[in-house]
């Protein structure tokens, strides 16, 4: 495949439309997917499946296509649009396998609590759209948050805690490489969904002061 053969960016005209996938084909996302280091290597890695990347900043969203194209990967994409808004509207129900995020910013003040990605919102979500046994695999190295991350999975039934996957460092990013020569812990955890009852989502809504952040994943420049 040619540099210039595919547009691996996703354009939405209409957010009310959900995105269309081709469900003969396993789906995983990474959320917070920044240059796409991590979602690129798991593309090529595995033609059979089909990658989405969600990621606010366009200069990233940029360079995510530009990785795709030099590398020839047909079958990673890339959205610029907020996650919980993409996960709660715009895929398909119990289609995607394997959900990442990592090192999503912890907003470690109290009072900027609500613009965490992980809360029931999220999680009402992503039980949606993993299939049953999907899973969801995070990491971060801010121990206070792992853990609140970790009680709000515990506390929900939809979920159980399961071994997380491995990852060898030349998919980490810059930010996690950068902590891990200081010695500093990284804690990654990883949630398998188990069947529940199937009601639809309630319509989204966000208190207000979580509106401007709710869903963004990432606060540090990665490959």
């Amino acid at each position: 495949m040619s540099e210039a053969g595919v547009d691996h960016v996703l354009r939405v005209t209409d957010i009310t439309r959900p995105l269309e996938f081709d469900l003969s084909r396993p789906l995983e996302i990474e959320v917070g997917c920044g240059k796409g280091r991590f979602l690129t290597a798991r593309a090529k890695a595995h033609p059979e499946c089909d990658f989405l990347g969600i990621e606010r900043m366009l200069e990233r969203v940029r360079l995510f296509d530009g990785k795709c194209r030099r590398g020839g990967i047909d079958n990673a994409r890339v959205l610029r649009l907020e996650a919980l808004y993409t996960f709660h509207y715009l895929l398909p129900a119990h289609h995607a396998r394997r959900v990442y995020v990592f090192f999503p910013d912890p907003w470690p003040k109290r009072k900027h609590h609500a613009h965490r990605l992980f809360g029931p919102l999220f999680l009402n979500a992503l039980w949606k759209r993993l299939e049953i046994g999907g899973r969801l695999e995070f990491a971060t190295d801010h121990a206070e948050y792992f853990e609140t991350v970790r009680t709000c999975f515990a506390d929900d039934q939809r979920f159980e805690e399961v071994e997380p996957m491995p990852r060898p460092p030349e998919v980490w990013t810059e930010f996690e490489t950068m902590f891990r020569e200081q010695g500093l812990s990284i804690h990654c955890a990883a949630w398998r969904s188990l069947p529940a009852d199937d009601a639809p989502l309630a319509p989204l809504t966000i208190p207000a002061e979580a509106e401007p952040r709710e869903g963004i994943a990432r606060r540090a420049p990665r490959d």
